[in-house]
């Protein structure tokens, strides 16, 4: 626990403008973000007496080491900064609303030649209509179902109407008349595209002028005696209002909106969400949050707008966004309106709702809320229980200190000795903290080892957290030895394991993006807060496998000078827990939540690791001898393989006939003939249900 006064600023340090600030631990993460319209009497509240401070603020100023701030112009400014920042760094001490489910959307994928009609999920895509959110899947293909009959837009799938094209024959829908079927040519993509506006159209609550338009076409049909297309534009109406029922009106005026309401206690947070449009609630979502910090409603409010909109522009801003409190200060509800308005790109109205349908709808929003948090109460206090009861499990039955709030699991996969891999997953507080799991590729040696392979991966996950340490200042020489680096000062891993990990990117080079803040300079790649690679230690080392593997772990990390990290393996057999140095396992009963917990992780981790292990695999068999051609891309070689059949007629080619191919010039094409010349032909494939030696089909193995 640090001492606030140990890295307060000095006095007349801090600007007297608006601004957003950062705390961060004394592993240098971000801990926290907030904004200010003034940073001097912001972040002087921070470091008054302990006592006066709430205790969720006090917790967060003990646990931070430093704090650091940027001056912005405006508080629009400060807002955007902050919003980015907490979606880069995901500090644990802000406010950070999570859905209490995935929800499905209606979306019509105008980005393609032919669109389509389906149910997504996650995050939004560029040229996608969506509309939603839905409670549930079902009621997206219920109204569907009922407005295909009106707008026969395509909903098949890329493989179907890609064979409906070949076959020149429509799926079921186009025989029905549910789609119009442009698979086939019954209607042009100009045509077909009209139609799916139109539904978009009438999907974004422009539906009465399309009714009265097929009521006057009903009653001209039935006056020209068209009995039977009278009929259907009678059942079409029909379908049309079915669709609108599911929609109960709720605003009269037609009202473009969102409804957002709050409900609270202590510690956690609820908001619910109605979108309303044309008058109608066309969505409906909630999350909640625990409140880490100390908030209010407008606070809260706040952040929910920021996370609702962060990444939304143009109509899915709607023109009016309700609310059960703003903040007190008119600057700040002014700045956030403006931010609102920047976003849609055009006036957004954001206000508390005083009379009339609007303040009894945010009533029903409200009690909304209310629900969805004494449900979500409900079930989390049964998550906690046992989850707490499980880690306490492990302590006792491992006799450790403490539970063990974060757990690395280790696993290695191969295939009979080939692409042998490693994977490490990570459990904090017994959940799955996805973002920090992470890959090796085994390099110290070749073929099939687990015992080695452990230790190396071991080895190598210890040295970069030394290293961490290291260049934090945690950890110097003098109070820890030379073990932290590896021979000749390598610190264990190279510039490979880089992109080892589950997102494959590669760290910024140093200085890049830095920037000079009040206590020195720092740099994305230095210093940017975001979870490192290996930056924290685990209480609890649980690797894949029994006596030998856990050894392995443990002679790995004394050679380190690792000692403060229990090291346990999960043999698969008879789910026996192995420590070090002990003759007999560690037996937990069958229904111990403790085993429960550790068998999650062991599974996550051989999960992790074979489905890299996999990919691994299947990119070693995808290659071809052109791909090591210098400056031939993907494109010139779909050109090659289409030109000539396959590799294995390309192997046969003179130099001239490589020419022949557009965008070959001579030298490549020499590029080409060199590196074919340098490979031997693969041994033929043989169907062995018929015994036909079977052509090369264009370099889908080694050749």
């Amino acid at each position: 626990m640090a001492d606030p006064s140990s890295y307060r600023p000095k006095p007349g340090q801090i600007p007297d403008s608006p601004g957003v600030y950062r705390f961060r631990d004394d592993h240098r993460r971000v801990i926290y973000v907030g904004k200010a319209k003034s940073l001097r009497p912001r972040l002087s509240s921070y470091f008054q007496d302990l006592a006066n401070l709430h205790p969720r603020t006090r917790t967060m100023v003990t646990t931070a080491a430093s704090v650091e701030w940027t001056v912005v112009s405006t508080e629009v400014e400060a807002l955007q900064l902050e919003y980015s920042w907490i979606k880069e760094y995901d500090p644990r001490f802000n406010v950070k609303y999570r859905d209490d489910k995935s929800y499905p959307y209606l979306a019509v994928t105008l980005n393609e030649e032919f669109p389509r009609v389906q149910v997504m999920r996650g995050a939004k895509k560029k040229g996608v209509r969506y509309f939603g959110p839905y409670g549930h899947a079902w009621a997206i293909r219920e109204t569907v179902d009922l407005m295909l009959r009106v707008f026969p837009v395509r909903t098949c799938s890329a493989g179907v109407f890609k064979n409906a094209e070949r076959t020149g024959r429509p799926c079921l829908l186009g025989y029905i008349g549910k789609c119009s079927a442009p698979c086939v040519g019954r209607v042009t993509a100009d045509e077909h595209r009209e139609l799916a506006e139109e539904f978009c159209d009438f999907m974004a609550g422009r539906t009465g002028a399309y009714i009265r338009r097929l009521e006057r076409r009903m009653t001209d049909a039935a006056e020209e005696m068209e009995y039977e297309r009278a009929g259907r534009l009678r059942d079409d109406i029909g379908a049309l209002r079915r669709a609108m029922e599911k929609s109960a009106v709720v605003l009269a005026d037609a009202t473009d909106a969102d409804l957002i309401a709050v409900a609270e206690d202590e510690l956690e947070a609820a908001v619910q969400i109605f979108h309303v449009r044309g008058g109608r609630v066309r969505g409906q979502r909630g999350w909640v949050t625990d409140k880490v910090e100390e908030v209010d409603t407008a606070g809260l409010v706040e952040d929910a707008l920021q996370q609702l909109y962060g990444e939304e522009s143009g109509d899915s801003v709607p023109k009016e966004v309700l609310v059960p409190a703003l903040p007190e200060d008119q600057v700040a509800t002014d700045a956030l309106s403006q931010w609102l308005s920047e976003r849609r790109g055009s006036q957004v109205s954001l206000r508390v709702p005083q009379r009339g349908d609007k303040k009894d709808l945010m009533a029903t929003v409200g009690r909304n809320a209310r629900q969805s948090l004494v449900l979500h109460k409900t079930k989390r206090a049964s998550d906690l229980t046992t989850r707490s009861r499980a880690l306490e499990e492990i302590a006792q039955a491992l006799g450790l200190d403490s539970v063990p709030l974060r757990i690395e699991c280790f696993d290695i996969s191969h295939l009979q000795g080939d692409d042998v891999v490693a994977s490490m997953v990570v459990f904090e507080d017994g959940l799955a903290r996805k973002s920090e799991y992470r890959r090796f590729q085994i390099k110290g040696f070749e073929g099939q080892d687990d015992v080695r392979s452990m230790h190396e991966v071991i080895g190598r996950r210890f040295k970069r957290y030394l290293a961490e340490k290291e260049r934090t200042g945690e950890w110097t020489e003098e109070n820890e030895g030379s073990t932290a680096l590896g021979e000749n000062g390598e610190n264990g891993e190279n510039a490979d394991d880089a992109a080892d990990d589950t997102t494959g990117q590669i760290p910024a080079a140093p200085g890049e993006n830095g920037h000079a803040g009040p206590f020195g300079p720092s740099s994305l790649k230095e210093d940017d807060g975001r979870p490192k690679r290996f930056a924290y230690p685990p209480q609890l080392v649980v690797v894949d496998g029994g006596r030998p593997q856990v050894a392995a772990a443990k002679r790995a990390m004394d050679e380190l000078g690792i000692d403060d990290v229990a090291v346990c393996g999960l043999a698969k057999r008879l789910e026996e827990v192995w420590l070090p140095d002990d003759d007999d396992p560690v037996v937990l009963p069958r229904s111990s939540e403790g085993l429960y917990l550790l068998q999650r992780v062991r599974d996550e981790a051989h999960r992790f690791a074979i489905t890299y292990q996999r990919a691994k695999r299947a990119k070693r068999i995808r290659t071809s001898p052109l791909d090591d051609v210098p400056g031939l891309g993907e494109t010139r070689k779909q050109a090659l393989i289409k030109h000539f059949g396959s590799v294995k007629k390309l192997r046969q080619a003179t130099i001239e006939q490589i020419c022949e191919v557009p965008g070959l010039g001579r030298k490549t094409a020499e590029s080409v003939a060199v590196a074919l010349a340098g490979t031997a032909p693969a041994a033929p494939a043989v169907n062995t249900a018929t015994g036909e030696i079977m052509e090369d089909d264009g370099g889908s193995t080694h050749d």
